[in-house]
């Protein structure tokens, strides 16, 4: 049988092991995806593995996450991605490259034509890194996912990537998370939105982004008509008018499905807008609401809200307060709603009296296939009826 992935990940290679590599690259035929996450690798065996990717046409995928491959590895990376004309994926997350190697990758991004993912997380690459890659960006015209999350960049590097934006037609997937990009940078990619048409998924989570910023981004939501997926969580939001931009942007988007805002604390008032504009919405298909301070009145309103959408087919409020009472009102909407696929209460403060009248809701629904009530005090009998009720909705039939 040829082998086609090989899974050495996690095992301590080390330059000494990675050294043998090579030989393989050269002479395998049939390799396609080669793991070797976590093995303490260093430049000099990154060295190693350059050396064989230069004339290797085979292997689509590698995956060098967590080793130490550092700035002068990235380089020998960087000089073999000149000449390699299969790679497709390449991981170097967690290699402490900064931004020297950061720019070593750039440079190699402007005449490569085969890699369309690369992952540089948790890589300190910094502003200096950002700038060095938008420059790579602006020329590359291949790669369409870029993972910078966890990097240390600030608004100056968000500013020089949403430059490159407006003149690179190809990257779809941007991820940006656990930076520290404030209202400065929000506001850049605010405006790359509103000229870029390629950008199918942003993802923000996690950064100094305050209201000014929030509103900038939602702002530009009501334009952009390509954006499908938007990642917001964990941002310094304190206002709801926020949430009231977002809200009117969903009422005039026709293109975005997938919007996280979890851990923004919107409160009830920010999901009584929420709630508003899913009335009238006919595309959003996953909204994530973990974390943000909804009681019984936000549970309300979104209840209500699924008795008119037709689209959402996920909804997440884990980590909310909406209780008993709260649980009711979901019950309530499950006999009416016919898209709710997955619904997630973990954490709400449901005990037996709520999960029940969930239980009985299931009765008549046909569509929820998954309900996760984690932390929910109720009994056991209760929770199996509801599991036996999700699993028939699995099949397609009912009890």
């Amino acid at each position: 049988m040829s082998l086609s992935t090989l899974d050495i990940g996690w095992n301590e290679i080390e330059d000494v092991g990675a050294q043998h590599l090579p030989d393989i690259l050269r002479h395998n035929k049939t390799l396609i995806t080669l793991n070797l996450e976590c093995n303490r690798i260093e430049h000099v065996g990154a060295q190693y593995l350059a050396d064989g990717l230069r004339n290797n046409t085979t292997l689509t995928t590698l995956n060098l996450g967590q080793n130490q491959v550092e700035a002068s590895g990235a380089q020998h990376l960087a000089d073999a991605l000149r000449h390699n004309k299969i790679l497709t994926t390449l991981c170097l997350k967690s290699n402490q490259i900064g931004d020297v190697g950061a720019q070593h990758l750039a440079n190699a991004l402007r005449d490569n034509t085969a890699l369309i993912t690369l992952n540089l997380e948790f890589n300190q690459i910094g502003d200096v890194g950002a700038h060095n890659l938008a420059k790579g960006l602006r020329h590359n015209t291949t790669l369409t996912a870029l993972n910078l999350d966890n990097n240390k960049i600030e608004d100056i590097g968000a500013q020089h990537l949403t430059h490159a934006l407006r003149h690179n037609t190809t990257l779809t997937t941007l991820c940006l998370d656990s930076n520290q990009i404030g209202d400065v940078g929000s506001r850049h990619f605010a405006d790359a939105l509103r000229h870029n048409t390629t950008l199918t998924t942003l993802s923000l989570g996690g950064n100094d982004i305050g209201d000014v910023g929030a509103v900038h981004l939602a702002d530009a939501l009501r334009h952009n008509t390509t954006l499908t997926t938007l990642n917001f969580a964990s941002n310094g939001i304190r206002d709801v008018v926020v949430a009231q931009h977002f809200a009117d942007a969903l009422r005039h988007n026709a293109t975005l499905t997938a919007l996280s805002l979890h851990n923004v604390r919107i409160g009830n008032t920010g999901t009584q807008y929420l709630a508003d504009a899913l009335r009238s919405n006919t595309t959003l298909t996953t909204l994530n609401l973990y974390n943000n301070a909804i009681g019984v009145l936000g549970a309300q309103y979104l209840a209500d809200a699924l008795r008119y959408n037709t689209s959402l087919t996920t909804l997440s409020l884990q980590g909310n307060q909406i209780g008993e009472v709260g649980a009711q009102h979901f019950a309530d909407a499950l006999r009416h709603n016919t898209t709710l696929t997955t619904l997630n209460l973990a954490y709400n403060k449901i005990k037996d009296i709520g999960a029940q009248h969930l239980s009985n809701a299931l009765r008549h629904n046909r569509t929820l296939t998954t309900l996760n009530l984690w932390a929910t005090h109720t009994e056991d009998d209760t929770i199996d009826k509801i599991n036996e009720f999700l699993k028939c909705n699995r099949k397609g039939r009912k009890l």
